[in-house]
């Protein structure tokens, strides 16, 4: 409980400094993830029929999320695909430079990109060449730009959150399977979670887990799902997440593309975003 109210303290005021939206408004950051601990997830092994873990793949050098599988054997159908997949993702794009894209404009690129993707992916399912690409693109540091909010929030609201206005950060270490996530004001870390993923390959699914948290610098160790159970009390997270954990089920992220400037996701609570590429 102490805890909770710290996190609820520094985030209060840290909205109140920025003149936000109440703290709800939080719920679709906080499923993201945050720095990582111990982990060698990313080992080659079966997780059910067809699905891989990542194969502990190297910094390998960042391609585009659009470059079409070899497998494609329907020329005129894949120029197509590819066609509507740039039309979204230049959009995005702009909307991550310029947060001036109008709402539902993104709102419709995510949703466009999501189904188009879904299709690529099909398209190349043996040799699951796109997943892999969106993975190794992953690795780096992400700034949250837009996100819809998860399905609770929106319903809480009656409607979409959008632009993202604090400065909430995201990085992965896709070799060694952690990821980091923060709030922060300025340089300074407000609040920080920090765990370890795995990917799947067939379902572009990333799964996470927290084992520690920071508060204003201060680190505290968490036990097994103390951090859904934190995010859900405090306003930070979905609670979609403690149901999750009660069904020994992680959170999630179902990512739908990552290039060398931006990367897109619907999280597990329902909700799109869209993050911008720091490093």
């Amino acid at each position: 409980r102490r805890l909770v109210k710290m996190i609820r303290l520094a985030c209060g005021v840290l909205c109140s400094l920025l003149l936000l939206v109440p703290i709800e408004g939080f719920k679709s950051f906080a499923v993201p993830g945050a720095r990582v601990v111990n982990s060698h997830c990313c080992k080659l092994g079966a997780l059910g029929s067809g699905d891989l873990r990542c194969s502990r793949p190297g910094r390998s050098t960042r391609v585009s999320a659009l470059s079409l599988s070899s497998a494609v054997s329907n020329p005129e159908g894949a120029e197509s695909l590819e066609t509507s997949i740039n039309q979204a993702l230049s959009l995005l794009v702009k909307a991550a430079e310029t947060k001036q894209e109008d709402s539902e404009a993104v709102c419709d690129a995510l949703e466009s990109l999501e189904q188009n993707m879904r299709k690529k992916c099909k398209q190349d399912s043996e040799e699951l060449q796109t997943a892999r690409q969106v993975l190794n693109n992953l690795d780096g540091q992400w700034r949250l730009i837009f996100t819809t909010g998860t399905k609770e929030t929106q319903k809480r609201f009656g409607r979409k959150v959008n632009y993202f206005p604090l400065k909430a950060m995201q990085s992965f270490d896709v070799k060694n399977g952690l990821i980091t996530n923060g709030i922060y004001f300025g340089d300074t870390a407000v609040l920080k979670f920090f765990g370890d993923f795995e990917f799947n390959l067939k379902s572009r699914k990333l799964e996470f887990d927290f084992d520690k948290i920071s508060v204003l610098g201060l680190e505290i160790n968490l036990p097994k799902g103390k951090a859904a159970e934190i995010g859900s009390a405090s306003g930070l997270g979905s609670s979609n997440n403690m149901d999750l954990i009660k069904q020994s089920r992680k959170p999630f992220f179902n990512w739908i593309s990552a290039d060398a400037e931006i990367a897109t996701a619907r999280g597990g609570g329902g909700g799109l975003a869209l993050w911008k590429r720091v490093v």
